[in-house]
């Protein structure tokens, strides 16, 4: 790109993995002419101030999105409605406001009763990360040939949705526009019941009786140690994932349940057969991954960064 960026001011709110790799990233780019980055702790604020990621630190949301032509909400899905609620009065006519949160009719629900007439809201999901956080997990690779999913409502302004994808697109990322309960359906299928189902692998390791936690530890196998990786994940964003994405979790949890016990009474009657065609298909599916360079073949799925 050359000449003016693309926007003039963006207000990052919430600096943790995702917020400190979007303002990394905004170093290496012209996209933004100014960066400001919020948060509500004033250690975080200290630390990204130390780290010097963004052009000012603030606690005082207000003050971050003040004339901000983009605003993104970078915290747990829960707390949408607050940040909304707060930035809302002091939001200038065309600005834009997105979030990079993994529910989205959720977001639209908690954030659209408090866009003033005149701004853009545009939720989006950046597709990538990792089981760290803080201002200091952050990487500007992050997003790095990763999608980027946007779910404007019915009514947005097309041109705005462009500059958002554009935005997107300026930080490494490939872009889709999907409907809200559509991109909830599809998340619920390849991000929440698998994080859902580490979660509770691991917890069942850990209260298994006859096998000691430094058992599980010492000899955990390569599916164990990913598990672990993935039940790593921050508690607060995943709590408020599955009470923000209940349905579509629910729906595809069913369908799971019915897959398990399939599974159950195929190994129960030796049913060979059936086991390997399974997973002859899902090794095809994890090929097709690599393939579309949605991840790697590396250890760790390539995203070992500490």
């Amino acid at each position: 790109m050359t000449g003016q960026p693309l926007f003039g001011k963006v207000a990052l709110i919430g600096i943790g993995l995702i917020g400190s790799s979007i303002a990394r990233a905004l170093r290496n780019v012209p996209l933004a002419g100014t960066v400001v980055a919020a948060d509500r702790s004033e250690a975080v604020i200290a630390r990204v101030r130390e780290l010097a990621i963004a052009d000012d630190a603030t606690t005082d949301m207000a003050a971050a999105v003040t004339d901000a032509d983009l605003v993104i909400a970078c915290v747990p899905v829960g707390a949408m409605g607050a940040v909304a609620e707060a930035v809302g009065p002091h939001l200038k006519p065309g600005a834009i406001v997105s979030d990079v949160g993994s529910t989205k009719g959720s977001i639209v629900a908690q954030m659209a009763p408090h866009m003033p007439a005149g701004v853009h809201l545009i939720p989006a999901h950046p597709v990538a990360g990792t089981e760290h956080s803080g201002p200091d997990s952050g990487f500007p690779e992050l997003f790095h040939g990763r999608w980027c999913i946007l779910t404007p409502v019915p009514g947005t302004d097309p041109e705005a949705v462009e500059r958002l994808a554009a935005f997107w697109q300026g930080l490494g990322s490939k872009t889709e526009v999907m409907a809200p309960d559509h991109h909830d359906l599809v998340l619920a299928i390849t991000s929440h019941v698998p994080h859902l189902i580490a979660y509770n692998i691991v917890g069942t390791a850990s209260d298994l009786e006859k096998v000691t936690e430094s058992e599980v530890i010492k000899f955990s196998a390569g599916g164990f140690r990913d598990f672990t990786r993935i039940a790593a994940s921050d508690p607060t964003m995943w709590r408020d994932v599955f009470l923000h994405n209940k349905e579509a979790v629910l729906e595809v949890l069913g369908r799971f349940t019915e897959d398990l016990i399939a599974l159950q009474r195929n190994i129960r009657w030796g049913q060979g057969d059936q086991l390997f065609d399974l997973f002859t298909r899902t090794r095809a599916i994890r090929r097709s991954i690599i393939d579309q360079r949605q991840d790697t073949a590396d250890p760790d799925f390539g995203r070992n960064r500490k």
